[in-house]
């Protein structure tokens, strides 16, 4: 799910509906604690993935905004494919995700200026080109301290090939026009059965 940002400020009309899509999504969990359990990130979570859906089902936005659980979430889909009510999980951890991201939420600054610039560099390029995506971000980051957290890692990578060093050895393959396409489906009401509505 890419996120969508916010023009202008968010309302509390805004929170309460984007929050209520998730609430939705999570209104039948019976606190088992599958999740939990089956989460391989729950370890580092500051909340776990049950207290987080119960705080979504009260409604309590500022307390679940204020959280790094969803942003930890890797995507593997373990929980969703072991929740006993079949609950769209993983799902809703992106549902969340967008909100923060939408909603600038300070916190999440990092991770959402990763997330942008990694799909703008893979728009531009139709692949990741290492060196391009981390000076995007760099830049974005506004901190000249931000590349030496990741100097270590990345003399490792680079010792091992894992990384383009921007000469070229594969040619770009834009994907402008297919974002947009997909931007102009998303856009596009449909019918319940999939077929679109013109105008």
């Amino acid at each position: 799910m890419q996120p969508h940002p916010l023009t202008r400020s968010p309302t509390p009309d805004d929170d309460s509906a984007a929050l209520d899509h998730v609430r939705n999504m999570v209104s039948a969990c019976i606190q088992c604690g599958t999740c939990t359990c089956s989460c391989p990130n729950a370890l580092e979570m500051d909340l776990t993935p049950r207290k987080m859906w119960r705080l979504v089902i009260l409604g309590r936005l500022a307390d679940v905004m204020a959280s790094r659980t969803f942003i930890l979430c890797s995507d593997c889909y373990t929980c969703t494919l072991r929740c006993p009510r079949g609950l769209p999980l993983t799902e809703a951890m992106e549902a969340l995700k967008g909100i923060a991201f939408a909603r600038r939420e300070a916190r999440h600054r990092s991770s959402r200026l990763f997330y942008e610039k990694f799909i703008q560099t893979v728009q531009q390029y139709g692949r990741i080109r290492e060196m391009a995506f981390m000076t995007r971000y760099f830049m974005a980051m506004k901190s000249p301290m931000a590349p030496f957290r990741f100097a270590t890692l990345g003399l490792k990578l680079m010792g091992k090939g894992k990384v383009e060093m921007g000469l070229g050895r594969f040619a770009a393959t834009p994907l402008g026009a297919l974002f947009e396409k997909v931007a102009d489906l998303e856009r596009t009401p449909t019918e319940p059965h999939g077929k679109e509505v013109r105008g």
